[in-house]
């Protein structure tokens, strides 16, 4: 019916059958056919014949006013799906509560600018949460944190953008050395039960012989920072929020042997997002220069065990 409907625009527009034809690149019998199956398949004229060359009656013209808005709306639900068309529409977004820094304002703001045509609904929360909402259709894509070598549940599409390194911290007046033994004597503050980083560290530990002594159970990275600058006890941060933070009470990073824990930043969404997929591969460029420039070496300051003050300095050789 589509194209029956097509048919009758481009007659009212044209004015005749036979420059609708053309317009068309059909022959005036092929767009008469056309105009008798709509109006079979609708049961009433479309067309005053008596007079000529024929005119939309009064139910045509009303029928007209319809079909254009018909037309139109399926050219935009056909954009909606095509990649090769202009992103619009609503994009929701997810993001997990470890990465909703303001930092990340920057590829969202660029995105909107690119494609102004589409708004964008941000929503943070956990990442198992994000999975869910992804899962029953309330986000379109997420961008979560996930153990290095996973990926999120099928159906879900996972793009992995970049390695989160997490470092050991403690306040800058601290005295806890870098090694496990300490490190289990000291207070920690970490996420609650249920963070895949704390099962890591613990499990860490307690192959080393140790168990760590939970002092705060906290899931927000500011208060987490702030409790360790204050010398509540060690924490387990990003490398690149410890950088971000530098400037304002500058921590100390502890090395204990053997300790490399790293976590994925991905990028989770549904299947095709049609051209919504631009804009979101816009955001995953952006989010990943972000992880690249905080992975750039930043002046925190390091625990180095300091010589006895008794010891003596080696002589320089004569």
């Amino acid at each position: 019916m589509l194209d029956d409907l097509r048919a009758l625009v481009e007659f009212a527009q044209a004015g005749s059958i036979a420059r609708a034809a053309d317009r068309l690149f059909r022959t005036p019998s092929a767009i008469t056919r056309q105009v008798q199956r709509l109006e079979a398949a609708l049961g009433a004229e479309l067309l005053d014949r008596s007079v000529k060359p024929p005119r939309l009656n009064s139910l045509g013209s009303r029928v007209l006013e319809q079909a254009r808005d018909l037309l139109q709306r399926t050219e935009a639900l056909k954009s909606l799906t095509s990649r090769d068309a202009e992103p619009h529409g609503l994009l929701r977004i997810g993001l997990a509560h470890a990465l909703a820094e303001g930092t990340l304002i920057e590829p969202i703001r660029a995105l909107t600018e690119k494609y102004p045509k589409v708004r964008v609904r941000l929503s943070s929360e956990l990442t198992g949460e994000l999975i869910q909402r992804l899962l029953a259709g309330e986000l379109d894509v997420a961008a979560v944190l996930l153990p290095e070598g996973k990926a999120a549940p099928p159906p879900l599409l996972t793009n992995i953008i970049a390695s989160d390194r997490m470092e050991i911290v403690q306040g800058a007046a601290g005295n806890v050395r870098g090694d496990w033994k300490s490190l289990g004597r000291a207070p920690w503050v970490l996420n609650p039960p249920g963070c895949f980083l704390r099962a890591s560290l613990i499990d860490r530990m307690e192959r080393a012989g140790f168990t760590p002594m939970i002092a705060a159970e906290v899931h927000n990275m500011h208060m987490q920072l702030a409790f360790v600058q204050s010398g509540y006890g060690v924490g387990l941060l990003p490398a690149r929020f410890i950088a971000r933070n530098h400037s304002i009470d500058p921590v100390k990073v502890l090395r204990p042997p053997s300790f490399d824990l790293h976590r994925s930043v991905a990028m989770v969404r549904v299947g095709e997002l049609g051209a919504l997929g631009k804009a979101v591969e816009l955001l995953a460029h952006g989010f990943r220069q972000l992880f690249e420039a905080a992975d750039t070496p930043k002046p925190v300051r390091r625990h180095r065990r300091v010589a006895p003050a008794n010891r003596r300095a080696p002589r320089p050789r004569k």
